[in-house]
Formats: C-alpha cells, structure tokens, sequence
C-alpha cells in the first residue's frame, strides 16, 4: 500500500516540487531538515501520487507529518480526507491508530470538523519561532537595545564574518564537536546532522557564514530559503563566552540571506530554558503552533 523508505539525496527533486506546492512554513518542511535529521526518530519517506509523506517512529508509535504536495482547498482536501483514510489502514494493519503531526491551526479548523473525536494536543516546544527579517536585521528601538550593544561590544574587536565554503567544514564540525552536551545520543544525532549539511552541502542548497574573533572560529551557520517567503537558520553555534558572538553571526547571516524575505524561521526551542530564552529575546512575530492529532478507528472509512 505505501513503500515507506530511508531518505535519499535522489529524492530532492520530487519532494521539493510536493513542497513548494503546499509552501508551508514550519522548519520540517525542508527537505534538507527531513535528510539531516531522520536519525532523531528513525524517520522514514514515501511519496503516494503528489503527496510527499514522512513518518516518524516515538516509542514504536508511527507519527505521518502533515503531507505536502497538495493544496488544502475544498477539492485538495477531499484527496487528503481519502488519503488519510489509506495512512489509517496501513497504521492499523499493526495496531496502532492514525497520528497525524504538525498540523497548524487552519488545517485543524478543517480537520475536527471531519473527525470531532480526535484527540488534539501541541507542545510550546515544538512550536517554530518567526521573525519579521527586516526588523531582525535592523533590531531598530529600545527592544533591541541590548542585542546593538552585545553587536557593538563584539566589532570592536577583530572580527570577520566569512562564506561557509567546503575548506571549512572540518573545522566547523570540530568546532560544533566542542558545544555537545552529556546527552550522546542528541550529541549523536546533531554530529550526524551536521555531516549530513556538509556532505550534501551545494546539491541542498545550503548557505552558510562562519564567524571569526582574529584568527580564532568563533561561530558558524546554516541555512536555507524554505519557502516562497521565508528563510530558516538549520544550524548556529558561536562561543557563549564571546560576549556578542551569538547575536552577531545571526544578524550577519539574516543581512547576507534573508534580506528580501519576509520571515526568518529559527526553528524550535524544544523545550530547553536557555534556548528559549534566547529566541525570545530576538522578539518574534509569532510561534507557529503545530498540532498533533490522533483520530480515532475508522475515522476516514
């Protein structure tokens, strides 16, 4: 019924066509993301007629990212009303009922009303933080005071701001190596992300900045035009102890690749304080909040 599948590099092309369709904003959307990170919960892919499908495995339970591919009007969702109906039968063939993740609030409006039973929850952690990109570039008025000083502090140095070029990598990957946590498996995980952006670095269409202190690294970036408005940071690691690296490698990557783009998506905090803190401090426009729905049996007969 479906043939569920490790992600290739071979399969760019088509699910980019299936995502730029949909040109949804959150941070799993990208294709590059989905590639990098499928280690994190043994991700895997089909693509079923224009739908591009992912799905994730927590705790032995199957979990199908909102298809893209497709548009979400009146006739596009009647394709997903008799797809979900198939992703239902398949998941039951083993036990388990439909999941569906990272829906946002105008396809849950939609979705309750086909099935009131299903259970909807979200995380704050999970949501994706948005900024408008010429106010992050600017950080213009008294909320980003702060982060002009931590800038201004950090230039009076000897500083420079570099492309990512392949030259770099080994020594961006030794310098990410330095920031894990005790956690091996997220360490593991993240390691395995970063080899898979660099191995895969042009044919992703990845773009990076490195970020130096005189001759010492002292940051790198990564990231990506997700969709038709927006830009998303993958990766971004500087020295905390460099009063003003973190706040000057983001605002140098936004300037160099976002200018022109109306938001920059910065991806989650995961729940994790420090990491919330920070994004916070940036002011976003909004958090995107995903919902995850379980639908009850034979929800989509």
């Amino acid at each position: 019924m479906f043939d569920f599948r490790k992600i290739q590099l071979s399969d760019r092309d088509r699910a980019c066509a299936a995502l730029a369709v949909s040109d949804f904003r959150g941070c799993e959307y990208s294709f590059a993301n989905n590639m990098a990170w499928h280690r994190l919960a043994d991700t895997v892919i089909t693509f079923d007629g224009d739908f591009y499908i992912c799905c994730s495995f927590y705790d032995g339970e199957p979990e199908f990212v909102f298809p893209a591919g497709v548009p979400t009007d009146r006739q596009g969702r009647d394709r997903y009303l008799e797809l979900f109906g198939r992703l239902e039968r398949f998941a039951a063939k083993d036990g388990h009922l439909l999941r569906i993740c990272s829906v946002t609030a105008e396809n849950l409006e939609w979705l309750r009303g086909e099935s009131p039973g299903a259970e909807v929850w979200s995380s704050r952690g999970s949501s994706d933080y948005i900024y408008d990109t010429e106010e992050f570039i600017a950080l213009a008025g008294k909320r980003f005071h702060g982060k002009r000083g931590h800038i201004k502090s950090f230039k009076q140095r000897d500083w420079r701001c570099e492309e990512l070029l392949a030259e770099d990598f080994e020594e961006c990957a030794l310098f990410a190596a330095g920031s894990y946590s005790a956690d091996a498996f997220s360490a593991a995980v993240e390691q395995y992300a970063i080899h898979t952006f660099f191995s895969n670095y042009d044919a992703l269409g990845l773009k990076g900045l490195k970020l130096y202190c005189g001759s010492e690294l002292v940051g790198f970036t990564i990231g990506e035009r997700l969709n038709s408005d927006t830009f998303v940071v993958h990766i971004e690691k500087a020295r905390g102890d460099i009063r003003g690296a973190y706040p000057t490698l983001a605002n140098e990557f936004a300037r160099r690749y976002a200018a022109g783009l109306r938001y920059i998506n910065r991806e989650e905090d995961m729940d994790i304080e420090g990491l919330r803190r920070s994004k916070e401090s940036y002011c976003p426009i909004m958090l995107l909040e995903k919902f995850t729905l379980t639908f009850p049996e034979n929800s989509f007969k």
